[in-house]
């Protein structure tokens, strides 16, 4: 069963690249706007579409990878539903932010950088967040919750598990 499972995804996978990847060869200078628009689709690039794209562009499979890892914009794993983002910056750090990213670590069972497996949260750690008067300050997705405790960061997490459960 799982077999067929894999075998309608990859075709799935396929028939998606097809639909985005423009008809035969295309110059090399398109490689960045052809990943974009595949990560736009996904919300990642699979491994199926470095070697598409690769084969488009004449640009081999190895250098497309070095283009992926090279640019922090392209992620190579799918991303949860919902993105948080802790700061560490210097105001954050001072007022606990560590503890912040700790608590959500522990609560989502991933570490900063991974996603759930339920691709319901990715954490990702990042420097400033430009709220230092709200210090220690998260994002979720668009929306920026700051003056964070433990209890403050599962009551907002738990709100977000609640909206997903009910939609």
């Amino acid at each position: 069963m799982e077999t067929n499972n894999a075998q309608g995804d990859n075709e799935a996978l396929k028939q998606k690249l097809e639909a985005i990847l423009p008809e035969g060869r295309v110059d090399r200078q398109a490689l960045i706007p052809l990943l974009q628009e595949v990560q736009k689709a996904f919300g990642y690039i699979p491994e199926a579409a470095i070697l598409a794209v690769s084969e488009r562009t004449g640009v081999s499979a190895s250098e497309v990878f070095g283009v992926l890892t090279f640019y922090a914009q392209f992620r190579l794993t799918p991303q949860g539903r919902n993105v948080v983002k802790v700061c560490q910056g210097t105001a954050c750090h001072v007022r606990g932010g560590l503890r912040i990213l700790q608590t959500l670590e522990n609560y989502l069972n991933i570490q900063s950088g991974e996603t759930t497996s339920d691709l319901e949260f990715t954490l990702e750690e990042v420097r400033c967040l430009g709220s230092c008067s709200l210090a220690p300050v998260m994002m979720v997705n668009e929306n920026t919750y700051g003056r964070l405790t433990p209890e403050k960061v599962l009551h907002v997490l738990e709100g977000y598990r609640e909206n997903a459960k009910s939609s």
